[in-house]
């Protein structure tokens, strides 16, 4: 059983290493040329009495286990079998009315979706508020194997991590991953075999060190509280913690309670604060919110920095999480998570400091029931202290993903994109 401390160190890999510049491995992947029978359609999420964009929005093809999210601009990218084309396409976000379009009235680009508020009255808070926020969560947590996956699942995933030197992008990997989900009733681990990757990393911006996140995807995998609950609400944590109603809001009409917690006062250990959605009705955690409190910058410092030069101190000043829920026929599935951190970079020999963010996120884009058997063997699976810059190449192909769904690049990252996309043509014709 590992404490939060070890979850921390151990598999939230926001174990960041900080290493001098090394070569990079070349392990290329090929790209499957045969035609694809797919739509693709894009857009934006959007709020309909503001216009300001809706970031997460889960979009949904109805009747199949298709679907992809907004990214952080509202923007969206959905590609769709023609053979689902007649169906319709459902676009949910916590605290707003759910929306259902005909896929077939869609643009194939330039759909701005619009969503409105869900009023909660407050009679129906009055009359059925639970009394005890941390008993609702007790139950929640209780209540597990009842709501959530009791088959295993073969999910197919995008995994995008990101990192930034202030606001310059200075390196970005992506993935397509299978993600081998155990029944959320067991206790039995989630397997990750990676398809298919590809990464940039602009080292003139990197001031001669090479910031790598170790884990990949487990570091979005594990931000799943409710497959593993231990490494943030065990039953010995959860008395470390203070639960509070905050606010109810409505999707898909139900009832979510917003719990605010943070850790009681008088405790140094480094904890977490933030919120949890909970379906009051079926006691369900819908999403959660939550960042690590930062108090000591060498504790800190400890939990996630592996290795770095000599002269240099490198400490978070900000780590957040974020996981989001879906439901299908009743049973409750991980949908999406993220992780931000954000680290201080100080030489002792210079004025000034750097600033470097990563961004780690993970979107389940379609799944499948599977047996057990399927789980892939252990040497098919990807190291739990894999590096994925250093194992991949790629951006000259802009079919790269094929059919497969993806997050929509920011504008920054899609611009950066097109930057390596022309270095890269650039280079082909002057090696001709």
């Amino acid at each position: 059983m590992f404490s939060p401390i070890q979850f921390k160190a151990t598999f939230l890999c926001i174990i960041a290493a900080l290493v001098m510049l090394v070569p990079q491995s070349s392990l290329a992947f090929q790209q499957n040329n045969a035609e694809l029978d797919y739509n693709e359609y894009s857009g934006e999420v959007k709020e309909a009495s503001s216009n300001k964009a809706l970031v997460f929005a889960t979009l949904t093809v109805e009747g199949t286990n298709i679907s992809t999210i907004s990214n952080t601009e509202g923007n969206f990218l959905l590609k769709v079998p023609k053979e689902h084309i007649s169906k319709n396409l459902v676009v949910s976000f916590l605290g707003y009315k759910t929306k259902t379009l005909p896929i077939s009235g869609l643009e194939r680009e330039g759909n701005e979706i619009s969503l409105e508020i869900s009023v909660t009255q407050l009679s129906e808070i009055n009359i059925n508020a639970p009394k005890d926020a941390m008993g609702l969560v007790k139950e929640t947590l209780k209540n597990r194997d009842e709501n959530y996956f009791q088959d295993p699942s073969l999910m197919t995933a995008f995994y995008r991590e990101t990192i930034k030197r202030r606001r310059k992008n200075v390196s970005l990997a992506e993935a397509v991953v299978n993600v081998y989900k155990t029944p959320y009733n067991i206790v039995r681990e989630d397997a990750v075999e990676l398809y298919k990757a590809r990464k940039s990393t602009d080292y003139s911006k990197l001031d001669t060190v090479a910031l790598k996140l170790q884990g990949g995807p487990y570091n979005t995998l594990y931000v799943d509280m409710m497959k593993y609950p231990e490494y943030i609400f065990s039953e010995e944590s959860l008395t470390n913690y203070k639960f509070t109603f905050d606010r109810s809001v409505r999707t898909n009409d139900r009832l979510i309670y917003v719990i605010r917690f943070n850790q009681h006062e008088g405790i140094l250990e480094p904890l977490y604060q933030g919120e949890l959605y909970i379906d009051v009705e079926n006691k369900i955690l819908t999403g959660a919110v939550f960042s690590l409190n930062i108090t000591d910058r060498d504790q800190a410092a400890q939990l996630f920095v592996r290795r770095k030069p000599a002269k240099v101190d490198v400490w978070p000043t900000e780590v957040s999480y974020r996981v989001d829920y879906r439901e299908k026929n009743g049973k409750w599935h991980y949908g999406y998570s993220s992780v931000f951190m954000e680290f201080k970079v100080d030489w002792a020999d210079k004025w000034f400091n750097s600033q470097y963010s990563m961004t780690a996120e993970m979107a389940i884009t379609d799944w499948e029931t599977v047996s057990k058997d399927e789980r892939p063997k252990y040497r098919q699976q990807i190291r739990k202290s894999i590096i994925l810059s250093d194992e991949a190449t790629g951006f000259s192909d802009p079919d790269f993903w094929g059919e497969y769904n993806i997050i929509e690049p920011e504008k920054s990252i899609e611009s950066a994109i097109r930057k390596i996309q022309r270095q890269l043509r650039r280079s082909e014709r002057n090696s001709d």
